[in-house]
């Protein structure tokens, strides 16, 4: 149903005066099953939003809706929702004419082509782009997680538990590759005539109201997954981002991988190096929180990891947490660069934040620098911060290279030899010497008295 089409940095084929249609789905586990969900945005390439679409989908009578810890997502409310095949057509009418795109289009495409496998017909086959591909060519990032790619790229809202805030997110991601990344098509996109199709029944969820991310949601940004991801470890990053992990939780996900084909012991040991991240984020900046300590204590014990450590709360100071102002491609690669370093990068301006750092886009009067100042956070140039982060070394200052005692004993003797000269010049002309005569023993003396200069002083390495 989607074909994946290749990606360029610069040097291929923009996007100019298309459209995408950024696809999400929730689903009832980590591999093709049923959808329960699923949102479209339409966009263009510009950045401004077209359309929205957003419905629940039943997967038929008493099919359990899947991880509802992830989605929150319960079996009553799918009850009464349109099946997938009454809103295919909704969905292929929407994406007529345009590129789709998806965070994980791999994932997405496997539970389409699934669910319209069972339906038993054609579907046409729609090009397609992934953000997380694009944006493993753009930025370099611990993990490439949705929430952890839009925080990095400086996308406001982070993606909440329905599909349509995620697919809102996915939308705002590719017009910022495509735009002031420079992602470009290796090949013009080949969009196919897609037929109208009869449109079926919708039937949105309520958006539910986004929660605060607090510490754990902000370190599970900076853990690093490997270089193919780890589908089980994003999932555990979800779940824990609320900061607090129930027993329960812990045996759906249990259930989840099981479903997936992971054995036990590869589980438990992805348990320990979640936890194992987490502790090394935590003591990264030489301040460990009360707050730090008792949420990884609290996720260890759940997760079943007897040896998480001994941390305790350092007292006093707190933690490096780093706000990003701007929309340039220095501000992007400085909150991945601050992501990648294992530090808190903020959202918004608090009492917390530590440091503040604005790029060539933020006007002098943006209120939030002096409000930071009062605050007591340092503002930095986009330029500086990195040293000042401590990210970086200064840059070397050049050595200054002193004089030898040869150089400095021959550059006097000839200084001394040039003054002689320019006296004798002097007198000499005093006395009648013709000026042709005392012009050429003059620029003798100057020559003297500079090389001189150039000896005794002390060079540059």
């Amino acid at each position: 149903m989607i074909e994946s089409l290749p990606l360029l940095g610069a040097g291929g084929h923009s996007a100019h005066g298309l459209e995408f249609t950024a696809l999400e789905i929730r689903t009832t586990g980590l591999r093709p099953g049923h959808v329960v969900e699923l949102a479209a945005v339409r966009v263009h390439a510009g950045g401004s939003v077209a359309a929205e679409l957003s419905t629940l989908v039943d997967p038929g009578p008493g099919v359990p809706p899947g991880p509802a810890l992830v989605h929150g997502i319960t079996r009553g409310e799918l009850d009464g929702a349109p099946s997938f095949g009454a809103v295919l057509g909704s969905l292929l009418n929407f994406c007529r004419g345009s590129v789709v795109v998806a965070h994980d289009l791999p994932f997405v495409a496997a539970f389409l082509n699934h669910e319209s496998a069972r339906l038993g017909t054609g579907m046409p086959v729609l090009p397609g782009v992934g953000t997380l591909e694009a944006a493993r060519t753009a930025v370099p990032l611990p993990n490439y997680r949705l929430a952890t790619v839009a925080h990095a790229l400086g996308v406001p809202a982070r993606p909440g538990r329905s599909a349509l805030s995620g697919a809102r997110t996915v939308a705002q991601l590719v017009v910022a590759l495509f735009g002031r990344h420079g992602v470009t098509f290796a090949t013009p996109p080949a969009l196919p005539a897609v037929p109208r199709f009869a449109a079926g029944p919708l039937h949105p969820r309520e958006e539910p109201e986004p929660a605060e991310p607090g510490w754990m949601a902000e370190a599970a940004e900076r853990v690093v997954t490997g270089p193919g991801g780890d589908a089980y470890l994003d999932l555990l990053a979800e779940v824990v981002a609320d900061q607090h992990l129930a027993p329960g939780e812990v045996a759906a996900l249990a259930a989840l991988a099981a479903e997936a084909g992971w054995p036990a012991d590869r589980v438990r040991a992805t348990h320990q190096r979640f936890v194992t991240a987490l502790r090394e984020i935590a003591e990264r900046d030489g301040v460990v929180t009360a707050a730090e300590a008792r949420e990884l204590r609290q996720v260890a014990t759940a997760l079943g990891v007897a040896d998480a450590g001994d941390l305790r709360p350092a007292a006093g100071g707190k933690p490096t947490r780093v706000l990003v102002l701007g929309t340039t491609v220095a501000a992007d690669r400085l909150r991945a660069r601050v992501l990648a370093e294992g530090v808190q990068l903020a959202k918004k301006l608090t009492a917390s934040v530590t440091h503040l750092v604005a790029d060539s886009s933020v006007p002098a009067t943006e209120p939030r620098l002096t409000r930071a100042a009062e605050l007591g956070a340092v503002v930095l140039d986009a330029g500086a911060a990195p040293v000042a982060l401590g990210f970086e070394p200064p840059p070397a200052r050049p050595a200054v290279r002193p004089a030898t005692a040869p150089r400095l004993v021959g550059g006097r003797i000839l200084m001394g030899i040039g003054l002689l000269l320019m006296v004798f010049v002097v007198l000499a002309m005093f006395g009648g010497t013709p000026v042709a005569a005392g012009l050429f023993f003059a620029v003798f003396g100057v020559g003297a008295l500079l090389g001189g200069w150039w000896l005794a002083e002390p060079a540059p390495r």
